[in-house]
């Protein structure tokens, strides 16, 4: 009981308002916002209110789901100097602004940027829910790297909120009172929820070809995107059975998949009966299925995302989404040319480490084509345009699925890499592939001749 009370005592010390919590901050100094939904607008905004005063103030976030307010009131960059560890659509067009700069991040290394002293921030801002009766607050949806990043911060300031879900570990799930300089109050307004993604017709196509490939008792991985979404809803209406769960991103989709009795868990190695994953972003579907849920095991990044912990299970089925992929297998899912998109994120760990399951199976889904003004354009190209990002290598790389089949990659040379992936390029752009393929000396007399 006298813990308790020197918890409480403790909260009441440290209780401030945003406005005064944010004087920490000093010119030069480097602040560490949160992740995902887990950002906090309210400390966001109170710092945007010292810009006159400070210079030079870098800020990071991990994929922030708004345009923070350093932003909006400092568009000229003379104050503080935003940058992103993966793209948000709100991050992608501060980027197309000249108002935000991408941080290169291998997602399963993330936290050891923070142990080795590569980052070093000043100060941490990040949004947790309620103190318990142990003087632990809860992270919340994202836990991929806050812990790591708020041990490595000189000062850390935690708004709390009382609509944020208690997601259970895993490991690395809470923060204790005692890693707190500053206590804030939130508004409670609720938590950000993702709007629905517009599902194609070729998203649909896509996803019934990698439903053929998603066996009984696989262990699951969803990306980012229409089409892993679509996939998802695909497969809480199916008849699979005993799937398991270890991915990096959980949407609502997966509450859909586990209510239709589609998960169980139980022929998984490691985690058995958990869905595990790092972060989770979507509805309140969502959030209240994550809120003191024990079925699911939130863990930091370097545990989710390690592609040899992924390897562990069998089976695993890892579906994530790319921008381009040219006719060598190299695959670009985070820029279009120069213009950064998105980000590393987790792709190669989920590919890599799929791999190495025994069973399992990596796919890279995307449609054939764009089409503007009448005009196709491939998708699947000869060479990744200049500037564009290489996020899984062509020595990795394994399945590329469109929506006019599967091309399996490991272990072909070059001109039957390019064969595979004419054959599931657009109908109209085929002929011209292979006119280019002959340039590019990945073209012999014994490939096929395509219809």
């Amino acid at each position: 009981m006298n813990l308790q009370i020197d918890f409480k005592n403790e909260y009441a010390r440290k209780l401030t308002t945003p406005d005064e919590a944010v004087k920490v901050v000093k010119s030069g100094d480097l602040v560490h916002y949160g992740e995902f939904v887990m950002n906090s607008y309210i400390l966001d905004a109170a710092l945007a209110k010292r810009r006159d005063e400070l210079e030079n103030v870098e800020v990071r976030a991990v994929c922030c789901p708004f345009v923070p307010q350093i932003v909006q009131q400092d568009p000229e960059r003379m104050h503080f100097i935003y940058n992103d560890w993966h793209f948000s659509t709100a991050s992608r067009r501060s980027h197309d602004n000249d108002l935000c700069n991408y941080i290169s991040l291998t997602y399963h290394e993330g936290p050891t940027f923070f142990e080795r002293g590569y980052v070093k921030p000043d100060v941490a801002m990040i949004k947790v829910g309620p103190m318990d009766r142990a003087g632990f607050f809860n992270l919340g949806t994202s836990n991929s790297i806050t812990l790591a990043m708020c041990e490595a911060s000189g000062i850390v300031i935690a708004e709390v909120n009382d609509t944020i879900p208690k997601c259970l570990g895993g490991a690395g799930e809470s923060i204790h009172i005692s890693q707190i300089d500053y206590i804030v109050r939130g508004d409670n307004k609720g938590m950000i929820e993702l709007p629905d993604i517009p599902v194609s017709e070729v998203d649909r196509k896509i996803a019934e070809i990698v439903m053929k490939e998603i066996p009984d008792r696989a262990c699951l991985h969803l990306g980012i995107g229409a089409m892993p979404n679509i996939v998802g809803a695909m497969i809480a209406e199916s008849d699979l059975k005993d799937l398991g769960i270890h991915t990096e991103m959980l949407v609502d989709s997966f509450v859909d998949m586990y209510n239709n009795g589609r998960i169980s868990g139980k022929y998984k190695s490691i985690d058995k009966g958990k869905i595990v994953y790092t972060f989770g972003m979507g509805t309140r579907k969502l959030y209240e299925f994550l809120d003191n849920n024990p079925v699911c095991a939130t863990y930091p990044v370097s545990y989710t995302n390690d592609p040899f912990r992924i390897a562990q299970n069998d089976n695993v089925i890892a579906i994530n989404n790319a921008v381009e992929v040219d006719l060598y297998g190299q695959v670009c899912s985070e820029s279009s040319g120069v213009r950064q998109i998105s980000g590393t994120g987790g792709q190669f760990d989920f590919i890599f480490g799929a791999y190495r399951s025994n069973g399992g199976k990596g796919l890279i889904c995307l449609r054939s084509a764009n089409v503007k003004d009448g005009k196709v354009i491939s998708r699947i190209t000869p060479t990744l345009p200049e500037g564009a990002t290489v996020t899984v290598p062509r020595s990795i790389t394994n399945y590329v699925v469109t929506e006019y089949g599967i091309a399996m990659l490991k272990a072909k040379s070059t001109w039957q890499r390019a064969e595979a992936l004419i054959n599931i390029a657009h109908p109209e752009v085929r002929d011209d592939l292979v006119r280019m393929a002959e340039k590019q000396k990945i073209w012999v007399r014994t490939n096929k001749i395509l219809a």
